[in-house]
């Protein structure tokens, strides 16, 4: 049993979404095509705006993924967890769907005498280091996170290297909110190591407006020209692409 490719938006922010669609909606529609969406609340000083808080929740609700509050220098650990605790769930949800074909529609994992539970588990505990994995990381860079870019590039290094020592292949791509000429820029390419961003980052410019929604859609786009040219190439075509895009 596979899952198939693992596909994750990482959403990292620190307010509420002021300009184009409802990126809750736009979660929504990610969640349709298969793609989870994770998102990390920033706050620093204990002050998180309790509008931005709710929006958070509800898109990671909405996108079938997992949300979480934290402190910018906790960033890097929440980041692997929430990461791996999507993954997870993507799984135990494919599970559950193999079981209900197997068992009936109203049987999941809970419903299993504890032994079997436990095998299952091992099973999803399998695919969690042996799936592909794609993260498109979405980078707020509106006015307010400006001091907490370098711990977001760190955090990106360090799940760089935490999913790499899994034995699925990785890749991960990385876009920033608002760009310097549009709403959304794309900031590297699908690649399985994210260490250019050392290079990358310190350039960043950082603006006033926050286009959440316009960035979930981008994100969307994106991995559906993915999927579009993954179709119409072989394996060895699909390498080059993926090492030269």
């Amino acid at each position: 049993m596979k899952p198939g490719t693992l596909r994750q938006i990482l959403l990292i922010t620190d307010g509420c979404s002021n300009q184009g669609e409802d990126p809750a909606a736009m979660a929504a529609l990610a969640r349709e095509q298969g793609i989870t969406v994770n998102v990390i609340g920033v706050m620093e000083n204990d002050v998180i705006d309790e509008n931005g808080m709710k929006e958070i929740e509800s898109v990671a609700l909405s996108g079938g993924g997992v949300s979480q509050i934290v402190y910018s220098q906790a960033l890097s650990q929440t980041v692997q967890m929430v990461t791996r605790k999507a993954m997870t769930q993507t799984i135990q949800g494919v599970v559950n769907k193999e079981l209900q074909q197997i068992l009936g529609n109203s049987v999941t994992m809970e419903d299993l005498p504890p032994e079997k539970r436990g095998e299952v588990m091992e099973v999803v505990d399998e695919l969690g280091e042996t799936s592909k994995l794609e993260v498109l990381v979405l980078v707020d860079t509106s006015a307010s996170m400006k001091h907490k870019l370098p711990t977001v590039k760190d955090a990106l290094l360090d799940l760089s290297l935490s999913m790499n020592a899994r034995l699925g292949d990785n890749q991960f791509s990385v876009f920033v909110f608002p760009g310097k000429k549009n709403d959304v820029e794309k900031l590297l390419n699908w690649t399985p190591k994210l260490e250019v961003l050392t290079k990358v980052f310190p350039k960043l410019t950082t603006g006033g407006i926050t286009p959440t929604g316009p960035a979930i859609k981008e994100a969307l786009d994106y991995f559906d020209q993915k999927r579009s040219l993954r179709g119409l190439l072989s394996d060895d075509d699909e390498q080059y692409f993926e090492e030269s895009v």
